[in-house]
């Protein structure tokens, strides 16, 4: 007989439920603060509309995909879901204190890290920790190149087509691309060596399912004792 395979759930360290709820708590609040207060966020000819609906849309993306599709098969991924909404939480308030104006490397420090924390959780949400070093770096750079490349491409639709920094943007699309892609690369080696040392179990859980399906072990029948 072969035995049926069923989803484990593997629960996150609590302290990921409490930064992801602080996280989306002020992500929320920064994006209505800017659109309520003038000026408020120093967003004023920085794609401040597109902010405020994409960043919510990402940042509750994950529970909606789990609840639609997930909930019964596994306990929610808060370590994935804080990834993703630290990301747009970074952004916005960085944005608040004017980092981006006044540090001069804080623009280079968000792309090298926020695209390596997106990478790290889309390989979470679509690989299984059983995966070889070789796979894990193969997605990771093409999620994290791409992903990169969308972030230029929608930074220059947002704002900065109409922006004088746009003479400057050769140079710093590449940089920023290169440090996204180099963020990314380390991203996918830190899981992987995470996932060798037993840490980071949350997975995407239909992968999960589908690796105890794979692995699963075809049992002969038990043969029967002869009538006496």
């Amino acid at each position: 007989m072969t035995s049926v395979a069923v989803a484990t759930r593997y629960p996150a360290p609590p302290v990921f439920k409490s930064a992801d709820i602080a996280a989306k708590t002020g992500l929320l609040v920064l994006v209505l603060l800017a659109l309520i207060v003038p000026g408020f966020g120093n967003l004023d000819g920085k794609g401040l509309i597109p902010r405020a609906i994409a960043y919510p849309l990402l940042a509750f993306a994950v529970p909606f995909i789990w609840f639609t599709w997930w909930r019964q098969r596994a306990s929610f991924p808060w370590t994935v879901d804080f990834l993703v909404t630290f990301v747009c939480f970074s952004d916005m308030f960085g944005n608040a204190l004017n980092l981006y104006d006044t540090v001069e490397s804080f623009d280079n420090i968000i792309h090298f890290v926020n695209t390596g924390l997106l990478t790290a959780a889309f390989i979470l949400l679509t690989m299984h920790r059983s995966s070889t070093l070789g796979a894990v770096l193969e997605r990771t750079l093409a999620f994290g190149v791409s992903a990169a490349l969308l972030w230029e491409i929608a930074e220059y639709f947002a704002f900065l087509r109409w922006s004088p920094e746009r003479l400057g943007a050769y140079a710093d699309t590449l940089s920023d691309m290169s440090l996204g892609a180099l963020g990314s690369i380390i991203a996918g080696v830190w899981v992987y060596i995470l996932w060798s040392r037993g840490r980071l179990t949350e997975v995407a859980p239909q992968l999960e399912l589908a690796h105890q399906v794979r692995t699963a072990e075809v049992r002969p029948p038990e043969p029967r004792s002869a009538d006496v």
